[in-house]
């Protein structure tokens, strides 16, 4: 007893979103619902050899974060993950090639808006892994009256970076929105976020 048929874990996919590089995979049919999973990776420097993934070892989520534990960020890795059931291993099943720095997907920044009498700054945050954060993000920053299609852009700020906006000649409501920018090997950004709306020079 203890030895089953374990069957390895389907539609293993290693996807690249909101900044983050993350192995996905489904339960392989019938598996038993306290089966663990194990994750290790290979990058394309270095072929056979799998590297452990510590935080992704006897899990019993079906998805591993492997952005940190990437020493390459530049070099195309693939993942692979097997199914662990008492003393039953499923084999191990591998994911495709992908490489951080082409294929990463941004999330929108989020905006921060500080109002003062004439000026208003805006910074952008980012959900970035703590181990890309010295990557060069930058965001395009659009600015526009509510209601209108005329947008003024301020392009290419450092993740880091608040604009600062002149605003005593703007009245009424304006709305803000920001999107990620990444230069890798062709420029990537990410969608703009939702709009963010003030009220300026309000007299009243």
């Amino acid at each position: 007893p203890g030895h089953v048929q374990l069957l390895p874990p389907q539609n293993v996919t290693l996807l690249s979103k909101d900044f983050a590089m993350i192995l996905t995979w489904a339960p392989g049919e019938g598996s038993p619902p306290d089966v663990t999973y194990t994750v290790r990776y290979e990058s394309q420097d270095r072929l056979d050899k799998w590297m452990k993934v510590p935080h992704c070892k006897n899990i019993p989520r079906s998805f591993c974060n492997l952005t940190c534990a990437l020493s390459n960020f530049y070099v195309k890795v693939r993942a692979r993950v097997k199914a662990v059931w008492g003393r039953s291993q499923s084999p191990w099943v591998k994911s495709q090639f992908k490489d951080y720095y082409s294929d990463v997907e941004l999330a929108p920044p989020v905006l921060n808006l500080n109002v003062e009498e004439n000026f208003i700054h805006v910074s952008a945050s980012f959900p970035l892994p703590t181990c890309v954060e010295n990557l060069t993000w930058k965001y395009d920053l659009n600015l526009w009256e509510a209601g209108s299609e005329d947008k003024k852009k301020y392009e290419g700020h450092f993740r880091k970076d608040t604009v600062t906006i002149n605003t005593t000649a703007l009245r009424g409501n304006y709305c803000f929105s920001a999107r990620a920018l990444y230069e890798s090997i062709a420029l990537k950004h990410s969608e703009f976020s939702q709009p963010v709306c003030v009220l300026l020079n309000h007299k009243g």
